[in-house]
C-alpha cells in the first residue's frame, strides 16, 4: 500500500518538481553564448591570366618604336628547313640546351613600328593570316598600340614572302595601310611581277595579282643599300634569301638597330649555327654565308638587333659565347 503525503509535505513537494522541471526545460534550451554554425566559405574566381603583350614599345635614341605582335609559325624538327643535312638528334640537342622542345621549332612574327617627327614607319606588315590562325594578328596588335594603320607613311619591304607582305592589303585587294609609300628593292620588286603562280602560292602569295594591283600606284623600288628616309632609314643588301631581301638600319644621333628581315629566323639555330643551309632561302650557300658573316659582324660590333622572327619583342643584341654566338634579347 503506497504511502499516503501529508498535507503538510505537500507545498514542498510542488516546490521540488516545479525546481526540477525547470531544470529540464534550461537543459533543453540551446545555450546562449554556443558559437553559430559557420558559413559556408565564399567561392571566390581565380584572377584571370595576364593577356599576352601585343605591342611592346622601347627607343632608338629619341626615335619610339614598337614591336607588333603578329602571331607565331612553326615547323616540325625534321630538317626539311632547318639543319638541312644534319639529323633531328643534330638540332634536338642545340634546341634542349636552351631548354626548348626538340620536336618543333617555334618562330616568332613581329612587324616594327618607329615614330618619327613627322613619319610613322612600319617594317613588314605580317601574313594576314596566311600561314593558319597562330598568325595575323598585327591588325589587333596596331589597336593595342593605338596606332591608325590610316596613319602609317612609309611601309618598308624586307621580302615577298607571305609572313611579311601578306598583310599588306585586305581581303577585298585594298591596301591595308592606304597612305604609305611602299618601298621595295628593284630586284624584289621585278621577281614579284615575274613569278609564275605557283612559285607564289608556295611564297605564301596565291593572291599575287591583286597584290601587285594595289602596290603598284605607291611602289617606291628603290637600288639596294639606298639610303630611303634621310639620317634615319637605310636599306642593307643581304643576299641569299630572295632574289632582292632587304635588311634596315635605323639610326638616331649615335644609336642603331639593324631590322635583319629573314637573314635570321631562329634565335638558336640561325646564330650559334649560322653556317648551316636553310630550306627557305632561295640560294642557300649565299644565304648561309651572308647570314655567318652578319653574325660575327654584329656580335664585334654591338649593333642592336631587331629579328622579326626571333622570340617577342625580337630587339636584343648578338654577343660572342666561347666559340659560337648566342642571342641575348632585352
Amino acid at each position: 500500500m503506497p504511502r499516503r503525503t501529508s498535507r503538510s509535505s505537500l507545498p514542498l513537494v510542488l516546490a521540488a518538481a516545479l525546481v526540477i522541471a525547470a531544470c529540464a526545460k534550461k537543459e533543453e534550451a540551446p545555450k546562449a553564448d554556443a558559437a553559430p554554425e559557420p558559413a559556408p566559405a565564399a567561392q571566390v574566381a581565380p584572377p584571370e591570366p595576364p593577356k599576352p603583350e601585343n605591342a611592346h614599345a622601347f627607343q632608338i635614341g629619341e626615335l619610339a618604336a614598337i614591336a607588333l605582335r603578329d602571331g607565331t609559325l612553326e615547323f616540325p624538327n625534321d630538317n626539311k628547313v632547318f639543319g638541312l643535312g644534319k639529323t633531328p638528334e643534330e638540332v634536338g640537342a642545340l634546341l634542349s640546351a636552351a631548354g626548348l622542345p626538340t620536336d618543333k621549332i617555334q618562330l616568332g612574327l613581329e612587324p616594327l613600328l618607329v615614330k618619327t617627327a613627322d613619319k610613322v614607319l612600319l617594317f613588314d606588315t605580317g601574313s594576314a593570316g596566311s600561314f593558319g590562325p597562330t598568325n595575323g594578328h598585327l591588325p589587333d596588335a596596331l589597336k593595342e598600340a593605338s596606332i591608325d594603320p590610316a596613319s602609317v607613311t612609309d611601309v618598308f619591304i624586307s621580302h615577298l614572302h607571305g609572313d611579311h607582305v601578306g598583310g599588306l592589303i585586305n581581303a577585298e585587294g585594298a591596301l591595308a595601310f592606304p597612305n604609305a609609300t611602299i618601298h621595295i628593292s628593284k630586284p624584289e620588286w621585278k621577281f614579284l611581277q615575274e613569278v609564275k603562280q605557283d612559285l607564289a602560292t608556295q611564297m605564301g602569295l596565291a593572291n599575287r595579282d591583286k597584290l601587285v594591283a594595289a602596290m603598284k600606284p605607291k611602289v617606291d623600288a628603290f637600288k639596294p643599300g639606298a639610303e630611303l628616309v634621310k639620317g634615319v632609314v637605310t636599306a642593307v643588301d643581304i643576299k641569299g634569301h630572295t632574289p632582292g631581301h632587304s635588311g634596315y638600319e635605323i639610326t638616331s644621333g649615335t644609336d642603331k638597330l639593324l631590322y635583319v628581315g629573314d637573314s635570321m629566323h631562329h634565335s638558336i639555330l640561325s646564330v650559334q649555327k649560322a653556317d648551316w643551309p636553310m630550306g627557305f632561302d632561295a640560294d642557300q650557300k649565299v644565304a648561309a654565308k651572308s647570314r655567318a658573316d652578319l653574325v660575327a659582324k654584329l656580335a664585334a660590333s654591338g649593333e642592336r638587333v631587331y629579328a622579326v622572327h626571333f622570340p617577342f619583342p625580337g630587339v636584343g643584341k648578338i654577343v660572342k659565347d666561347g666559340d659560337t654566338y648566342k642571342w641575348v634579347g632585352e
